[in-house]
């Protein structure tokens, strides 16, 4: 199934911490959506990989994604290794999209920044001819390369290289957000109440997700906004694209 924009996490719950916005915005404008987990989350210390992966199919049916996979790559032990390039390669020459957003470039938890890098390099490799994958059918793929990759910022507070407007979206994102009960809403009465608190799990992190939407889109005279970083440097045709 073809998407334009191809949202990829290392965990469930990146993208929609760190993207859902952008991703929400551009459903709303007629562009298609899809997710990929690389994880299923289960070094996690709160809730399981099975309630996990049920928390991320509830969260893509409220963003109303065009599919969620999981390609089940070992939580924490994610390598970089020819397998995981190709199973990741397989998913973009399939759903051929112009977008990949992926996870920051660096950040708090090492697994974001191996899986910035595995990400970007299969966004490159795919578009190698000789690199030769199949699809679900056992029929040769096509070479394929996004136009563009898109490295989400997560945890640390990075600068950005351009922010997306996500004003009136950020309610939904936060609602989205919130399917994952098991890993955020410990200040509430409920089954994960009495897990082990982490530094995610309170209030208090919600308040700094929606407070970071403010922070990235004060310069850019935005309400709310979500921030990225490139590789390359984008290019406009019209100095008046720019805000």
């Amino acid at each position: 199934m073809h998407v334009d924009i191809l949202a990829i996490g290392v965990h469930p719950d990146d993208v929609e911490l760190s993207a859902s916005g952008t991703l929400l915005k551009h459903i709303e404008l007629g562009y298609s959506v899809g997710l990929l987990d690389l994880t299923r989350g289960e070094l996690g210390s709160r809730g399981s990989a099975a309630i996990r992966t049920r928390e991320a199919n509830e969260a893509a049916v409220k963003m109303g994604a065009s599919f969620r996979e999981n390609l089940d790559m070992p939580d924490g032990f994610m390598q970089y290794s020819q397998e995981n390039l190709l199973k990741i390669i397989q998913v973009i020459r399939r759903c051929t999209p112009s977008i990949v957003l992926t996870n920051a470039l660096a950040d708090r938890h090492p697994d974001h920044g191996r899986a910035a890098k595995l990400t970007a390099d299969a966004c490159y490799y795919s578009g190698l001819i000789k690199i030769e994958t199949l699809d679900d059918a056992g029929k040769p793929q096509d070479k394929f390369r996004p136009d563009n990759v898109y490295h989400y910022i997560q945890d640390r507070n990075r600068k950005p290289d351009f922010v997306v407007d996500i004003t009136g979206h950020l309610d939904k994102k936060m609602e989205v957000i919130r399917c994952y009960e098991s890993q955020f809403d410990d200040h509430k009465a409920g089954p994960y109440a009495e897990e082990v608190k982490t530094p995610i799990s309170g209030k208090d992190f919600l308040d700094f997700v929606e407070s970071k939407a403010l922070h990235f889109g004060r310069e850019a005279n935005f309400q709310h906004a979500e921030g990225f970083e490139v590789s390359r440097y984008p290019g406009v045709t019209n100095l008046f694209d720019l805000k």
